[in-house]
């Protein structure tokens, strides 16, 4: 169905308050479509279709709303209902769910909930966000290795309607430590009787609670889990992140990557609900300091004042060769970038990086030239043709190399690389493409007219 002729729909029902209506266009929809049109409505109306719908749907859809909104709807329900809801949650989702609310909100919650309820959303709710705490869950199935393959499935019966997965099994020790884990596949094709120490695998991928959060879903992608088991300091196994999640981070970390690219701060909420002054906070800065930054392309200019006065066609030229080497600059460190945040790059591979570059920048500077030059002939002569392809040539090849270098140089100063942005690139190009062209005409023309 389209939610786009379903939106309007919905919103109709709404504003009739036919909640009949909406709650039985709600209910043919999948889940994560449901909450899509759920969050677009206001926040009492979302909670009045919610409320109509039975039990196990509510939660279902409750879940794919976004945690902001998820808290805005939350603060308008009954006592009673918010615990039930609490209660049909996952555990990592309901700890997201209670981060989002304010301290009295969650001092009011929390003794309203059953202990062992409590300490597993404390437990879950302190870890910092960008951890790989913040993200796991802390059910998962645990077996031991002096059970048969019997009673392991058995206990996954028993236990299967409260687990976010089930495909994967981890053996436990007495002390809780990872020692082992197999899939579910390798225990239906098992002998009942088999023991499950004698058929899993020893050595388990697995990351610490406190490790960056991006840290699991590289490992989930590289190594084609359904999870990855997450232990604590002492080795001990606190829980599991579950592929689902870990394409959320990646999605959410490509996201911030091309967000800083563009010199955009960081987006805590969606751009359609975002509001004035968060994005112009989120945007300010960059912009501010570029202003400055461009102030030396200004310099330049001035420099150059009488050149450009007895050579008024070199104007003409200026906007299309240093935005040109801004282009390709910033071409090259979107690649670096990305290839860095995937490790496709590492820092011992820059001197490679930087030869494949320049090769490649030279090769483009020349494409990009030959099709200057026939401009440049046409609009002022074969001397300037010749100035403006050479320059183009050398400002490639200066942008690219700066592109691919500046992303290394803040990855090995720990800092993002991804900061290394587009507006960025391009006011350092325009600074030394100003310089580099005028300092090639001044030197080529004097000889040429001089």
């Amino acid at each position: 169905m389209n939610l786009d002729t379903l939106t309007p729909q919905l919103q109709q029902y709404v504003g009739e308050k036919n909640y009949t209506r909406c709650r039985d266009l709600i209910t043919q929809l999948p889940h994560p479509d449901a909450a899509e049109l759920l969050d677009a409505t206001e926040p009492e109306d979302a909670l009045i279709i919610l409320m109509a719908l039975e039990r196990g749907k509510r939660s279902a859809i409750f879940r794919y709303i976004p945690p902001q909104r998820q808290a805005e709807i939350a603060r308008r329900m009954k006592q009673t209902d918010l615990i039930q809801l609490f209660e049909h949650m996952q555990h990592d989702e309901r700890a997201d769910l209670f981060n989002q609310l304010s301290d009295t909100e969650q001092a009011f919650l929390l003794p309203l909930l059953d202990p062992e309820e409590r300490d597993d959303i404390r437990r879950l709710a302190g870890y910092p966000e960008d951890t790989i705490g913040s993200i796991m869950t802390s059910v998962f199935v645990a077996l031991h290795e002096d059970q048969t393959v019997a009673q392991a499935l058995d206990a996954i019966r028993q236990e299967a309607k409260d687990l976010e997965t089930v495909y994967q099994s981890y053996v436990i020790d007495a002390q809780r430590r990872l020692i082992g884990t197999l899939s579910l596949r390798e225990l239906i094709l098992a002998d009942p009787a088999t023991r499950i120490g004698d058929i899993m695998t020893r050595d388990v991928i697995h990351s610490e609670v406190m490790a960056p959060r991006i840290e699991a879903s590289r490992k989930i992608a590289r190594y084609d889990l359904f999870s990855l088991p997450v232990i604590d300091e002492d080795g001990k196994m606190v829980g599991i992140v579950t592929h689902d999640d870990a394409l959320d981070v990646s999605e959410e970390a490509s996201t911030e990557d091309q967000l800083r690219l563009g010199g955009v701060g960081r987006l805590t909420t969606s751009l359609k609900d975002a509001g004035i002054g968060a994005l112009y906070r989120m945007r300010v800065g960059w912009l501010v300091l570029l202003v400055f930054g461009n102030i030396f392309s200004g310099m330049g200019i001035a420099h150059f004042e009488d050149l450009i006065a007895s050579t008024v066609a070199l104007v003409f030229f200026l906007p299309l060769l240093i935005d040109s080497g801004g282009n390709a600059g910033s071409q090259s460190s979107t690649l670096m970038v990305r290839a860095l945040a995937t490790g496709d790059v590492r820092m011992q591979d820059w001197g490679r990086m930087l030869g494949k570059e320049f090769l490649v920048a030279i090769l483009l500077g020349l494409s990009m030239a030959a099709a200057v030059s026939v401009i440049g002939v046409v609009r002022a002569g074969y001397e300037i043709a010749f100035v403006v392809a050479l320059t183009m040539v050398v400002l490639t090849v200066v942008g690219s190399i700066i592109g691919v270098l500046l992303p290394l140089a803040l990855t090995k100063l720990k800092l993002d690389p991804a900061s290394a942005s587009a507006p960025l690139i391009t006011s350092i190009c325009d600074g030394v493409g100003v310089i580099i062209y005028f300092s090639i005409a001044s030197s080529f023309l004097t000889d040429v007219m001089g």
